[in-house]
């Protein structure tokens, strides 16, 4: 019998609108304390330096006010679970994009974008459509999105900056579900159990469903760690073996479902 289709999860419009401006907030923090030196430092995002990564993350946000003033669109619907594995195709556009943004004076960006945002999302309904490149999304899950993009960036500008820019908890905790929940999607079925405590678990993988105890199959790492394994930022074998991944039984290895975003 194939497994039951799971609900969708729901997120807390008001939360979820706060976090993305509080990493935001976080990032601008560091990124108008960095040297010029720092800013021409290299990424693990191949060509990219810490002025171009910056400036995506800026445009991440700026996104939201862009798509809230176009006319709405309600053709081309895309789930939120649909949208990891819809960006795998746009690194071309994407880095076209970043690569023109204005970034000489990136405190004035981060603070145009911050007032930007604030005014745009005020007023604006959830189930209001956006545009977005891969289909018309509601503004509530679009947003949801803004957290994947800001947590994932922020752990990339720290890894190349050192910075150690804190995570907002709301952001990480819906970063850290949509992806887990994209897992689930991709693999559905109820032979494995993968915890990410303290945000999310999810059943996933066909096979023999538990129903009580001790799963016999189990996948458990911390946020960071299942975020850069979602991403194709660290590798299934190599956080393994560091131990920042625990597996258990037979069937909970999920190296062939990894990363879920290009």
């Amino acid at each position: 019998m194939p497994p039951a289709k799971k609900r969708t999860r729901s997120y807390d419009s008001a939360k979820i609108r706060a976090a993305v401006l509080a990493q935001f907030g976080h990032v601008r923090e560091a990124v108008g304390a960095f040297t010029p030196g720092q800013l021409d430092g290299p990424t693990r995002l191949g060509e990219w330096r810490v002025r171009d990564l910056a400036a995506h993350l800026a445009w991440m946000v700026d996104s939201v006010p862009q798509l809230l003033a176009a006319p709405e669109r309600g053709q081309g619907r895309l789930a939120l679970l649909d949208w990891p594995f819809a960006t795998a195709d746009a690194a071309e556009r994407i880095d076209t994009h970043t690569r023109g943004i204005d970034a000489s004076d990136l405190p004035a960006l981060y603070a145009r974008v911050a007032d930007d945002y604030g005014r745009a999302v005020a007023g604006a309904a959830d189930e209001r459509l956006l545009p977005v490149s891969f289909g018309a999304m509601t503004l509530a899950d679009f947003l949801v999105t803004r957290t994947v993009e800001l947590v994932v960036h922020t752990d990339d500008l720290n890894a190349a900056t050192g910075a150690d820019i804190p995570y907002d908890r709301q952001a990480l905790a819906a970063c850290t579900r949509l992806l887990a929940d994209a897992l689930a999607s991709r693999a559905p079925g109820g032979a494995v159990e993968v915890r990410v405590p303290p945000y999310a678990v999810v059943q996933c993988v066909e096979g023999p469903r538990h129903t009580r105890g001790t799963p016999p199959n189990v996948v458990e790492t911390d946020p960071l760690t299942w975020i850069r394994l979602a991403t194709g930022r660290a590798e299934w074998a190599t956080e393994l073996d560091g131990a920042r991944v625990r597996a258990s039984g037979e069937r909970a290895d999920l190296k062939g479902l990894l990363p879920l975003m290009g």
